[in-house]
């Protein structure tokens, strides 16, 4: 996992545990410059030559896939661009790469799914941004609601409560499912409280980073506890 900056790097840890211990998730740190919900900030963690040193850091791991596990500094790119910037960095790691942009997509479609409401901290702007990406997708976004938190730090701090909160005022009626899109939100131990309030699939971005690394190895996701997403068979 490579991880921009700190804030909710520790999801991934009680994700090793969620899955039974079986599973290495190691997080390696990208230089974050600027802590900033801001476009230029966004695209200057996304950087090429940035991955590219996580990546060799975490090659005494014996890594068999790596996620670029930040959603705004990779949807930033756009659709093609996000896409340019997983193959960059899989050649860089020589494993197989994706980021929590693309996971989202390959979510939702496994879960055949089309019509999504997005549940964002991001300020509005950045909100769009990720809508726009979903609809290059084919995604239906029915409703983007944000919450103007301007930095991962601050996202990182949120209760359980705020986040519940989050989701159900970014849900829709129309929606089939609620994302829930920033990885500096802690939700590996609240998924299933998420999906309760809301009655039905939530997304959140360490899930779906964590799920789309399963993916790429090929490695069972039929895990209890981690939403509905983990119990779809991989595709």
């Amino acid at each position: 996992m490579l991880y921009p900056g700190f804030s909710a790097e520790d999801d991934y840890p009680r994700f090793e545990r969620l899955l039974g211990g079986d599973v290495a998730l190691p997080v390696q740190h990208t230089l974050m410059n600027e802590d900033a919900h801001r476009i230029d900030a966004l695209l200057d963690w996304g950087r090429p030559e940035t991955l590219a040193a996580g990546a060799e850091a975490l090659r005494p791991n014996g890594i068999d896939a790596i996620m670029w596990a930040c959603t705004s500094g990779s949807f930033a790119y756009g659709w093609a661009g996000a896409h340019e910037q997983a193959r960059t960095l899989s050649q860089a790691a020589r494993v197989p790469a994706s980021s929590t942009s693309l996971a989202f997509v390959h979510a939702i479609k496994s879960l055949g799914l089309r019509k999504v409401a997005v549940a964002a901290t991001y300020p509005a702007d950045v909100a769009q941004l990720f809508a726009d990406f979903l609809h290059a997708a084919d995604i239906v976004v029915t409703r983007v609601s944000s919450h103007d938190i301007f930095t991962a730090a601050e996202v990182g701090t949120l209760s359980v409560e705020r986040l519940l909160e989050i989701a159900r005022l970014g849900d829709d009626p129309e929606a089939e499912a609620v994302l829930l899109p920033d990885t500096a939100f802690h939700t590996a131990d609240h998924i299933s409280a998420l999906e309760k309030e809301i009655g039905k699939p939530v997304l959140t971005a360490n899930q779906v980073t964590v799920w789309e690394g399963l993916r790429l190895v090929g490695a069972p996701t039929d895990r209890e506890g981690l939403g509905r997403l983990f119990l779809q068979p991989v595709t």
